[in-house]
């Protein structure tokens, strides 16, 4: 090892060397002869790690002896280094060979006093110690890490790796060292639980102080692995599998692997191997359930990385898995695993999605939420997401009618969501896509315009009338004029508070929301037939001009709540925002609208609204319900309970808790001031967000199972000219560097930012809405000299406006403002005081 860390130390007793975390200990003249190596108690690898000064006691000296001052020492030994870039006093003890490799400088034993002791250094290792004689520490190389290495039967090597030396020549100065041959067969992997491959791609991840392990290459253990999985003994295929599942995480293996017809091994043995030891299973039922766990988690494992397409799979081999899934009594991981082979192929694959929904039924799949392991409960409902998710437009209504039919709702609202046990981030995720999925089937029905020549459409709304007026109140058909009845629909209408008394069918001709609107009304009038007609007499009774219109509130109040539920748009990958209080109802939106609609005619109320006030006591509803909803309320009763406690006055409160009076802002002073003031704020936030495009951000890599364990981090140059970003195996814990970053990409080369449903690499836009999204889009856009448009913008410029308000309308005459800030404060003398912020 290169002398590049020495510590020069003088005690009683001895001097001692430290170099690269090993100590060499040189007697004194009361201890003559003694001399040794010795372990630090903590190497010091850590980048920057400050060094650390040793005192040994040498057996055998008398610890009276006085060595010479530290300046006296270091003055000699200076004088001497810079004559000839040796330090040499007194005569060497003869027959002493070098203990250390040839990298490594060993001192020796002066035979003089205590005041002429020295040792020989090579200049660089001397400036080296001057430097940690003063008490700094030098910093080693930006392409120098300094690692440990394992080997098994062999005492670990500590080693500085140069990162601009081909990785094969790092693994063969490691191979010679221990004296192995052929070092092409042998590769470097992390010595941690993850143990993946050191390669080219991934080697400017090792850290200073990293435990690496000298190992098989990946393509020998892959072949050997190969070979193993093959052998007629239960015992070796059964070790082997299990190594086989272990190293498949690994890319750089799995990649071998695959070369290798892998895949194909592996399903093979999953079609015909378990028919093979169909006999064995009564005897060694244990052996053969590892076994095929062992083979579906090497299967699923290796899918994961995206080498292989899905769509190569066989009939048999989806037959197979399903037959698992099919079984009462299965074995918990094979039963996860092929829950996850069925999901992915089903997200991956649209042949494969048919041939998965003619071998599984929902039916099939109920009873495993029924059971108490969260893990398959949460597998299995990815599974009935996936299905409902790829499934033809005309398929998915009667997939819910069969979902309906089974009761999955009330299943999983009891075995599930109300069990006695916290729901993980993974099954909040499937919940919500369910929910998402469920919503969606309204698309069809918000996006459908009301046709005004459809009698069975007409109907509805003459049903509406009906429930509200009675049906006695309807002229015959025989009596009175066309004229008359004209008349009274027309006044019934306009009761009714559609916009078009005559033919109030145009009112849902706007999509969104269409005919949900109308679906949603004549569910009120039916199934809350009390509180419907209540509403709409109590309004019909009131003066124009603070009468509630029920027909146009129904029409704007369903286009709100699809707004709120994101009715249409796709779920996103991150987002665990789901509702237990729409697992309470098979109609929970429909029962969401009555208990809205009715909280819009009482806030109407409180506000003692005109028609011409309708869009503020829409704002005013749309706030209550957002706030109601975050309190995540368990049942739709809950839901109207708080409600009840966001009045209009409480609504007013809180709005004055959180801002200042927004009737302070609209005056013509203030918006003048805004506006010379907001580029200046903008500008601000411009550089914010540059800034941090400069530091880097690291993301999560999602698979098809939405498994989070890959990184990827990406980082902007300082010039603002090149984006720089590449992969990672673990979140970092400060920034990355940009020459551990391999790709790059030219600021010049982007045209645009197209993001949400405009990309055509996303599937959502939900994610868009997280705050690192959202900087880094407004970066972009500030980039290629485009407005920033995001939500956090947007906020951002709110606040920091509202504050520069603030402040300049604070009344400062007669203050005089110092120049600089007040000084800190001493510490108290102790902190034994509690301040109540309540």
């Amino acid at each position: 090892m290169l002398s590049t860390h020495i510590i020069y130390s003088s005690s009683e007793a001895c001097t001692v060397f430290d170099i690269g975390g090993l100590q060499k200990v040189v007697g004194t003249p009361t201890a003559p002869g003694k001399e040794q190596w010795a372990e630090t108690p903590e190497r010091r690898l850590e980048e920057n790690a400050p060094s650390t000064r040793v005192r040994v006691q040498v057996p055998g000296g008398d610890g009276g002896h006085s060595a010479a001052s530290a300046g006296e020492e270091s003055s000699r030994l200076i004088s001497g280094c810079l004559a000839d870039a040796k330090c040499v006093s007194g005569q060497q003890e003869e027959g002493r060979g070098s203990e250390s490799s040839g990298s490594r400088r060993r001192s020796s034993r002066p035979t003089g006093s205590a005041q002429t002791r020295a040792a020989v250094y090579t200049v660089g290792s001397f400036f080296h110690w001057l430097w940690t004689f003063s008490g700094f520490t030098m910093p080693p190389p930006a392409d120098i890490v300094k690692v440990a290495i394992e080997w098994p039967g062999a005492y670990p090597k500590l080693m500085e790796i140069d990162q601009k030396k081909p990785l094969s020549a790092i693994i063969k100065e490691v191979c010679d060292g221990w004296s192995l041959a052929n070092h092409e067969y042998f590769a470097l992997q992390h010595a941690d639980s993850s143990n993946f491959y050191i390669t080219e791609k991934n080697r400017n991840e090792i850290k200073n102080g990293t435990i690496l392990r000298l190992t098989t290459s990946p393509a020998q253990n892959a072949q050997q692995l190969h070979e193993r999985i093959q052998s007629s003994s239960m015992d070796a295929k059964l070790e082997a599998l299990k190594d086989l599942a272990s190293l498949s995480r690994d890319v750089t293996f799995a990649q071998e692997f695959i070369n290798l017809d892998g895949i194909s091994l592996l399903t093979q043995m999953v079609e015909s191997g378990t028919e093979r030891y169909q006999k064995l299973q009564k005897i060694m039922k244990p052996c053969f359930g590892d076994m095929l766990s062992f083979t579906l988690t090497a299967f699923v494992e290796l899918m994961d990385h995206g080498i292989v397409s899905w769509d190569t799979f066989s009939v048999a081999f989806i037959k197979k898995i399903a037959s698992f899934v099919n079984k009462s009594a299965m074995d918990v991981s094979i039963l996860q695993r092929s829950l996850a082979i069925l999901e992915s192929m089903v997200l991956n694959s649209h042949d494969l999605y048919q041939k998965v929904a003619q071998e599984i039924t929902i039916g099939q799949l109920i009873p495993h939420l029924q059971g108490s392991d969260q893990e398959i409960q949460t597998y299995t409902i990815a599974v009935i997401n996936a299905l409902f998710l790829k499934a033809p437009d005309e398929r998915r209504q009667e997939m819910a009618n069969i979902l309906a039919q089974k009761q999955l709702r009330s299943i999983i609202l009891t075995h599930v969501i109300r069990a006695q046990r916290a729901i993980n981030n993974e099954m909040a995720h499937q919940l919500y896509v369910l929910q998402v999925l469920t919503f969606n089937l309204l698309e069809d029905r918000m996006m459908t315009k009301m046709d005004p020549q459809d009698q069975a459409q007409r109907d509805i709304i003459f049903e509406l009338r009906r429930i509200a007026f009675d049906a006695e109140s309807e002229p015959n058909n025989s009596s009175g004029s066309m004229e008359k009845r004209k008349s009274m629909y027309t006044r019934d209408y306009k009761k009714l508070g559609f916009i078009n008394h005559v033919n109030p069918a145009m009112d849902f001709t706007q999509t969104p929301p269409g005919m949900l609107a109308l679906d949603n009304m004549l569910y009120f009038a039916k199934h809350h037939q009390d509180a419907y007609i209540r509403i709409v007499l109590e309004n019909s009774s009131r003066e124009d001009k603070h009468e509630c219109p029920f027909g146009r509130s129904s029409i704007e109040l369903t286009k709100m709540l699809c707004e709120i539920l994101k009715v249409g748009e796709l779920p996103s990958e991150t987002c665990n925002d789901f509702h237990p209080m729409f697992f309470t109802h098979d109609r929970s939106f429909e029962e969401f609208f009555c208990i809205c609609i009715q909280l819009l005619n009482k806030t109407w109320k409180e506000m003692r609204a005109t028609s011409e006030d309708f869009n503020k006591v829409m704002q005013v509803v749309k706030e209550q319900v957002m706030r109601a909803l975050t309190t995540k309320p368990s049942s739709l009763d809950q839901f109207k309970s708080k409600l009840q406690n966001l009045s209009y006055t409480e609504i007013l409160k809180i709005r004055q808790s959180e801002r200042m009076n927004q009737e302070d802002f609209q005056s013509r002073p203030i918006l003048e001031l805004k506006e010379k003031i907001q580029p200046e704020i903008l500008e601000l936030i411009k550089q914010q967000r540059l800034n941090r495009l400069v530091e880097g951000t690291c993301f999560r890599k999602l698979n098809c199972r939405r498994r989070q364990d890959k990184f990827w981090y990406c980082r902007l140059s300082p010039n603002h000219k090149v984006l720089h970003y590449g992969d990672l195996e673990e979140s970092p814990q400060g920034e990355v560097p940009h020459d551990s970053l391999q790709d790059k990409l030219p600021v010049a080369d982007i045209k645009a930012v197209v993001t949400g449903k405009d990309c055509p690499h996303m599937k959502e836009k939900g994610a868009l809405k997280q705050n690192k999204y959202c900087i880094w889009t407004d970066g972009l856009n500030a980039l290629l000299g485009k407005d920033m448009m995001s939500d956090l913008t947007r906020n951002d410029l709110d606040t920091l406006l509202s504050m520069e308000i603030k402040l300049r309308l604070l009344d400062l005459e007669n203050i005089q403002i110092p120049d600089a800030p007040p000084p800190i404060p001493k510490e108290p003398s102790n902190y034994d005081f509690v301040y109540d912020c309540n």
